[in-house]
């Protein structure tokens, strides 16, 4: 095996040496006037110049997003199948969130959402479905009123002889009408009703 640290420590010292030489030589943005350099140095933005470039830049991304909560209750699905609830021994199989995300622009009055979840469906001892549909609801709430809400059901396949497969469900542009200081919040979970 070669040895390659006296390489690295002799290419690292001959790139600080040509740092530390490019530094000495005038200003980093030109000649090195002490003129400008004085001046960049004593320069103070007016109240207009920040209006005016804070205007002018993209919306706001996250500022004000929203958090996005598992819905308690909605966390886990189990399908027992025959009737049967709650006997771990007759489970046929069982959904979990593993994750949940969000990230947001904000823009005229609008929030605009992309939200996603990541969750697992496993098999339990008499499971032997190829396939599972794992039913997921994103909601959102302002003020505690539904102003979105919409259920997917995202098909999962399993393949032998593995018992457990991966789901990911993303959901663009949900756009949310805001004022300033709405409570509003990202609900996602399992939907079995029904």
């Amino acid at each position: 095996m070669t040895n390659f640290t006296p390489v690295i420590m002799r290419m690292s010292a001959a790139a600080a040496t040509t740092l530390l030489a490019g530094c000495s030589v005038g200003g980093m943005f030109g000649g090195g006037n002490a003129a400008q350099t004085q001046t960049l140095q004593n320069a103070i933005a007016t109240p207009a110049a920040v209006a005016q470039a804070q205007s002018s830049t993209l919306p706001a991304i996250a500022i004000e997003c929203p958090p996005i909560r598992v819905r308690p209750g909605g966390e886990v699905m189990f399908y027992y199948g025959n009737g049967t609830t709650g006997d771990p021994k007759a489970l046929q199989y069982q959904g979990v969130i593993d994750e949940s995300t969000r990230n947001c622009v904000v823009s005229n009055g609008l929030i605009t959402v992309n939200m996603g979840v990541i969750g697992r469906v496993l098999l339990g001892p008499q499971g032997k479905q190829t396939s599972v549909n794992a039913p997921i609801r994103f909601a959102v709430e302002r003020d505690g009123q539904a102003i979105f809400s919409e259920k997917y059901t995202i098909p999962v396949p399993i393949a032998a002889p593995v018992r457990s497969a991966k789901f990911v469900k993303v959901i663009d542009n949900v756009a949310i009408p805001y004022l300033g200081g709405e409570d509003i919040v990202i609900w996602v979970g399992f939907d079995t009703r029904g």
